[in-house]
């Protein structure tokens, strides 16, 4: 077993989902009285709808299909399971098998759960800082710890709108450049209910330094239900080895 921390991590990455690239999707259901907006909006409106709408979402759970492209390898790798985000700073990764591994954060440190591989009779739990991973660097406006305005310059991309009918597809630029991805790209509707817009987020794609790309697609959302923390404490199976960078 590799018991170089980021090796390990990378290897696993690349074997089961690919190289690091990040990519997301939200579906949500609005009820009868909400209306699409398709009228074209000026990004820092869009951006303004979808950070006042999220800063009043403390969890949200769901189920997501994951698809990863690794530039490298020209291959695309897929996974599923479930997500819950409670702000401040929590989140927990339950990946399904055949990937099995589990992302957990108290929105102090990450926990990494590796389950073993073919021929392998233990799994790796490695712990990392926050600011270290993409997930939670990019998941910053779902975790309370960012400002979409403040950290990323926006623009529209007019030329994908013709692949996503009556919504707005925005680039967000990092500010302040970060290892964890080179930009962001939002795919956002506009809705109306009770006289009031809101800009919900349904697919994010993250791109790499090396042109890596990943996107999550979410199902089965739940918004500001009871979540408790001890969701976010994690305890690996018997036997598994600890890894500190």
């Amino acid at each position: 077993m590799n018991t170089n921390p980021l090796g390990a991590f990378k290897t696993l990455m690349i074997s089961r989902l690919g190289a690091i690239g990040l990519g997301f999707a939200l579906l949500i259901l609005v009820g009868s009285g909400a209306a699409q907006e398709s009228k074209p909006l000026d990004p820092a409106v869009v951006i303004g709808l979808v950070q006042s709408f999220y800063d009043q979402t403390k969890t949200l759970q769901a189920e997501f299909e994951q698809t990863r492209y690794t530039r490298l390898y020209d291959r695309y790798d897929r996974a599923q399971g479930k997500v819950v985000f409670k702000k401040p700073g929590m989140m927990r990764w339950d990946y399904a098998q055949p990937n099995g591994q589990v992302f957990v954060s108290n929105g102090k440190k990450l926990l990494i759960y590796q389950p073993p591989e073919e021929g392998e009779k233990r799994g790796q739990l490695i712990e990392r800082a926050v600011d270290e991973d993409q997930l939670p660097s990019a998941f910053s406006f779902l975790l309370g710890s960012g400002s979409l305005e403040k950290d990323f310059e926006v623009r529209l991309l007019e030329h994908d709108n013709d692949k996503f009918k009556d919504g707005h597809v925005l680039q967000l630029i990092p500010r302040r450049p970060t290892p964890n991805y080179e930009q962001l790209v939002f795919y956002v509707r506009t809705l109306t209910q009770g006289g009031k817009r809101a800009g919900v987020v349904q697919r994010v794609l993250i791109i790499d330094s090396a042109g890596n790309r990943n996107r999550f697609d979410f199902s089965k959302i739940k918004f500001n239900r009871d979540v408790p923390d001890k969701r976010f404490s994690y305890r690996p199976p018997k036997g598994t080895e600890t890894v500190t960078p």
